[in-house]
């Protein structure tokens, strides 16, 4: 059974594969429609996090490809709660094609994984959100031309956002740089994990100066810094974070051309000013556009019939 948990159980032709099926849906869609590849495919949305882009983007994905979304809220189902993962998967797999999930813990989707019998796709977990890191590198391939040998600067959080973005870095040949506070790096072992992944061309490398960091940057991007469930620590993350705000004046020290990138939601005025992600050189929303046709091909891959 083939699901999407993680980028890391795709090779890097398998991404590639990816990103030129999202291309293929988006102009299609463009040019007046998608073909109804999945009429007659379910899609369950199982939230244990609320979500904008994950919802419209996976349900309206099903649609624009002929299949049937149901969402299913937290207090509905209270996975981990009310039920175990191992049996919604069960219960599930008795009435859809494919499930998303959008969970507190990996171990969640992983245990819904497991015990399906039908494909289960990651929409979040706190390890990672390869559905992000695919519409990412999908947004810089086609803003700037190309991927490999591009300069992806990320700054603020080593996060499950920048988890995914560095191992999707690595396989597609893209120079990934994490500048942020030395607590709040990813760890030894994702960096050991990109190191064993990574394709001719790609490397990766950390700054505590978010300055030094951005230093001929393609793309500067961040992500929020307190995430759900870490609202115990906003204080002390709003103290430390601070320089790492993509700005104005840090924008500067960047390429001319570069690109300004953000998974949203935004808190304006602290991982990113106004100014950035509102002026000439953003792509956030475009971004968040691309959640869609990212998440056609995810869909695609997994229901299409070949």
């Amino acid at each position: 059974m083939k699901h999407f948990l993680t980028l890391l159980d795709y090779s890097p032709a398998e991404i590639q594969h990816l990103l030129d099926l999202a291309i293929r849906l988006k102009k299609a869609y463009k040019s007046g429609g998608n073909k109804p590849i999945l009429q007659g495919k379910t899609l369950a949305l199982l939230f244990q996090k609320p979500s904008l882009r994950t919802r419209t983007s996976f349900e309206l994905g099903m649609v624009h490809l002929g299949g049937y979304a149901l969402s299913l809220s937290p207090a509905e189902v209270k996975m981990g709660v009310r039920e175990t993962p191992a049996d919604v998967a069960r219960v599930l797999s008795g009435y859809v094609s494919a499930v998303m999930a959008r969970v507190l813990r990996h171990e969640d989707i992983l245990e819904l994984a497991e015990y399906s019998t039908i494909p289960v796709i990651n929409g979040l977990s706190d390890y990672n959100h390869p559905a992000q890191a695919l519409t990412d590198l999908l947004t810089i391939l086609e803003a700037r031309g190309r991927l490999a040998g591009q300069r992806v600067v990320y700054l603020g959080d080593g996060n499950n956002v920048s988890r995914s973005l560095l191992f999707g870095a690595m396989m597609t040949g893209v120079d990934f740089v994490l500048a942020s506070p030395s607590k709040y790096m990813l760890s030894e072992e994702d960096f050991e994990m990109a190191d064993s992944i990574k394709v001719d061309g790609a490397k990766f490398s950390t700054y505590i100066d978010p300055v030094e960091a951005v230093q001929n940057a393609d793309v500067l991007y961040t992500d929020v810094w307190t995430s759900m469930g870490q609202e115990a620590e906003t204080a002390e993350r709003l103290r430390v974070f601070p320089p790492y705000q993509i700005n104005n004046d840090l924008l500067k020290h960047a390429k001319p051309d570069a690109i300004v990138m953000h998974c949203l939601p935004a808190h304006r005025g602290e991982e990113i000013a106004s100014e950035p992600l509102d002026g000439p050189q953003s792509v956030v929303f475009s971004q968040a556009e691309n959640r869609l046709h990212a998440q056609k091909a995810i869909l695609a891959h997994l229901l299409a019939s070949e």
